[in-house]
């Protein structure tokens, strides 16, 4: 006996359903840049122009991303394991980069006064020697913290946020506030970079918090601090020259010269990651990498 047809009602019904369904989709799509219409708004009111600033956020790569931000309020320095890095294997890693590297190294060395060693040991915990540049899309980083002075984005992010991972809510809202106005000031020094540079913001891949390239820069360090260290005439901190050139620049820049006692050293470097944990290992590699 063959199979019930459905009736008419039934069948109705269905199809009512599926377009239903497909047009409640299509209007969520369509709402996709909804989340970034007051951050839009914002950057127009200073001074960017709107012709340049809606077509970059109407990309469909660019979207508010609450599942990749929210790791950064529950990341702690104290639970990396920096040991890692000072391993007989990551140290022959870094001997070897120091001998692929050296006219590099050298010149950044001469003109900048800053150990070889040092920006070797930055460039090995910060990215692996440049094997490791993160995944994530950096412009949505930003732009998912920056829109964050919005409660109901805000609370997005809270409940993305694993229970058994949630800080106290007071210490959440407090972080998110610091936060949102240092991801704003990012953001925008992205889009300076890239408009200046004439790269598609939405191609750069990075950290969790949004740092790019080899040397793992913050945008608003690019756009000041990096340096071209290929003389190609342009900033890429996705290539070695132009990596190892930013780190010298940066680390001269907040006081770093030859004579620097092992503590001053450690004031420098602090700089550039608030985290004593990750300052002493630099040291420690340093010293090895000497030895």
């Amino acid at each position: 006996m063959g199979k019930k047809q459905p009736s008419l009602s039934t069948s109705l019904i269905l199809v009512f359903t599926i377009l239903l369904t497909a047009s409640l989709l299509s209007a969520q799509e369509g709402r996709k840049g909804d989340e970034f219409a007051d951050l839009i708004q914002r950057l127009v009111q200073d001074g960017f122009k709107r012709e340049k600033i809606q077509p970059l956020f109407d990309n469909e790569a660019v979207f508010f991303t609450p599942e990749g931000v929210s790791s950064f309020f529950i990341h702690t320095e104290s639970s990396l394991n920096y040991d890692q890095f000072a391993s007989r294997q990551s140290i022959d890693a870094a001997r070897q980069y120091l001998e692929e590297h050296r006219e590099t190294l050298d010149r950044a060395q001469q003109i900048y006064g800053v150990d070889k060693t040092i920006i070797t040991a930055i460039l090995l915990v910060e990215t692996r020697l440049g094997t490791y540049l993160g995944k994530r899309t950096v412009i949505n980083t930003l732009s998912t913290m920056a829109a964050l002075t919005d409660d109901q984005l805000k609370q997005r992010i809270w409940d993305a946020i694993p229970d058994h991972k949630k800080p106290k809510r007071e210490a959440f809202d407090e972080k998110v506030s610091q936060r949102s106005k240092w991801g704003y000031n990012e953001l925008k020094a992205l889009i300076r970079f890239t408009q200046k540079e004439n790269i598609p913001a939405e191609t750069i891949k990075g950290s969790y918090a949004g740092a790019m390239g080899i040397s793992q820069f913050m945008p608003s360090n690019v756009l000041n601090l990096a340096k071209d260290g290929n003389n190609d005439g342009k900033i890429d901190l996705f290539t070695h020259e132009d990596a190892i050139f930013s780190v010298a620049n940066y680390l001269k820049h907040h006081g770093w010269t030859p004579s620097l006692n092992r503590q001053e050293q450690h004031k420098v470097l602090f700089t550039y990651n608030h985290s004593n944990y990750y300052v002493d290992i630099l040291l420690k590699i340093s010293d090895k990498l000497k030895g």
